[in-house]
């Protein structure tokens, strides 16, 4: 029981390691990731913190060198869907009400602590070796984002148990935020570690109980995940991490009366089907479930006349490529005035082709694969149509190649056509469409911009004339949930830009601040009066 007002330590944003030659860090992950490499590892389902394994065994193989084996993961089916429902449903007494909400703070406190200390390495040789991310977009990812979330997560927190109402005299108001009532489901994606371990931790912090299911190509990193909570304390059944095909999951998840909210990161088309099935069901719930998603993107840039060239050229090379363009903000179309192409385009092209690809091994790799071959197929097909396409040409990239990885050069296609379908379309992957605008056009094309695709997560305007970006801040105004004005739409720091995007890039519920905490939540108010009335009669019923 708490026997004091307790205040978290303040939070702030863990340094991103440089990884320089010759530097300690860089020689502990070398070596970490060739321990790694060299050893079998099998995943097993957590359920009540018990391994479970069923016949349906499963490899796990690094992205960019598929023939080497790095593991095995086990498919389970609906009856590990109800155990581990049934697991959370137990541990949520104990967690809810005996657990005082600065325990589960600590939990999470030294969770942060392992990953930025003697996890690093391995949740970062994790995320290089079983999703293909080079040094640097593992370590702002796995070790830094994913210690942020937990750190920033308590502090939050405990800046919504301050808010409280005011009291009359010889009243007492108060406001308690109550965990939901049953369990959460997790959904989570491949291409960020950390996303993978706040969207469970984030309701668990708050108290509630949680059902977890991680991407197939996540699972190698998703143990170690498991591994730091064990060992920062959470108790056995808070988090259940499960791995079951998506209808699975989902079909059971949408018809349990004790389902209270899903958390969800992934496309936009499942999104959609998980909010049809909790709508079709409703009536068996036993409350409103909470519903909460950040899906796709099909990010822009587009730059004023007044722009750098130079610099709208960095922005498009880090923006739409790192991590080979597998991210929802990743720059995807661009809107170049007529003035700046030439210049901006001699830069691009020079940029990319400076780029090394290879496996996350060798660091000098600036890119590296993408994620499995059903990636790699429906990015090629978009590339392919780009070349059969009058409209189009490809002006860097165009090549790939499966044989040892799935490997595909950063691409570029010009279009004259500002309805393409890459234009319009999210690829997800190291595809980059730009149009040149007319310079003199500048207010048109921003509403060319809004109009053109139905998501709305980010963005970005280069200008140096602060009319034109103010111009672009208000017809974009429901454009993009992350909005950047001289610097690339990727990169969203805890605590500094909270992200998440509306229309058809989700429910902008920001994760990385306290609205989204705010989701997991069921406020109670509660009110004692120390004088309570005696008597029914009001002064006004008098006759004089």
């Amino acid at each position: 029981m708490s026997r004091g007002i307790y205040r978290v330590p303040k939070a702030y944003n863990e340094p991103v390691y440089e990884y320089a030659p010759g530097s300690k860090e860089r020689a502990e992950l070398k070596i970490e990731i060739e321990k790694m490499r060299s050893e079998i590892k099998e995943v097993s389902m957590i359920i009540n913190g018990k391994e479970v394994k069923t016949e349906n065994k499963l490899e796990i193989h690094p992205p960019h060198d598929h023939k080497h084996l790095l593991g095995y993961y086990y498919m389970g089916d609906e009856s590990h869907v109800h155990l581990a429902i049934d697991s959370a449903l137990k541990s949520r007494k104990k967690w809810q009400e005996e657990m005082d909400w600065h325990e589960r703070a600590s939990i999470f406190l030294k969770a942060a602590e392992l990953i930025s200390g003697p996890y690093r390495a391995k949740i970062n040789s994790a995320s290089m070796l079983g999703q293909s991310k080079n040094v640097y977009q593992a370590e702002i990812d796995a070790a830094c984002e994913f210690a942020d979330f937990l750190r920033f997560n308590v502090e939050f927190m405990s800046e919504i148990y301050s808010q409280q109402p005011i009291s009359s005299k010889g009243v007492w108001n108060r406001l308690e935020y109550r965990p939901l009532e049953g369990f959460v489901y997790a959904i989570t994606p491949f291409n960020f570690t950390s996303i993978a371990g706040n969207l469970p931790a984030a309701p668990a912090l708050m108290g509630n109980v949680v059902v977890w299911k991680p991407a197939e190509t996540q699972m190698y990193s998703a143990a170690v995940i498991m591994e730091i909570f064990k060992e920062a304390g959470l108790p056995d059944g808070v988090i259940n991490m499960i791995c079951v095909p998506g209808p699975v999951g989902g079909k059971i998840m949408s018809k349990h009366p004790d389902f209270v909210g899903v958390h969800f990161t992934g496309s936009t088309e499942v999104f959609k089907k998980i909010w049809k099935a909790i709508g079709e069901n409703v009536m068996l719930h036993n409350t409103y479930p909470k519903i909460v998603g950040e899906t796709g993107g099909k990010d822009f840039v587009v730059a004023h006349k007044s722009a750098e060239a130079k610099v709208v050229a960095t922005a498009l090379a880090r923006g739409a490529f790192e991590y080979q363009g597998q991210k929802c903000s990743a720059a995807s179309r661009a809107y170049i005035p007529s003035n700046l192409w030439s210049d901006i385009k001699e830069k691009l092209i020079k940029d990319i082709g400076s780029f090394k690809m290879g496996g996350v091994e060798n660091f000098q790799n600036f890119i590296n694969a993408v994620i499995d071959e059903r990636a790699f197929d429906k990015i090629v097909s978009y590339i392919e149509h780009a070349k059969n396409d009058p409209s189009c040409e490809i002006l860097a990239g165009g090549k790939y190649d499966k044989s040892v990885g799935y490997f595909i050069e950063p691409t570029v296609i010009l279009t004259t056509d500002h309805q393409y379908k890459s234009m319009k379309e999210e690829i997800f992957g190291p595809v980059l469409t730009i149009y040149v605008y007319d310079e003199n056009n500048y207010e048109e094309i921003l509403e060319i911009i809004d109009s053109t695709s139905p998501y709305a997560l980010t963005g970005a305007v280069f200008s140096k004339d602060r009319t034109a970006v103010d111009i672009a801040l208000r017809k974009l105004v429901n454009a993009a949930g992350n909005f950047y004005i001289n610097d690339k739409p990727t990169g969203a720091v805890v605590g500094q830009q909270p992200f998440g995007g509306a229309r058809a890039s989700g429910t902008n519920d920001k994760s990385g601040s306290y609205l989204n905490l705010l989701r997991w939540v069921s406020p109670r108010t509660i009110k004692e009066n120390f004088n309570p009335p005696e008597d029914y009669r009001y002064k006004f019923l008098a006759e004089r």
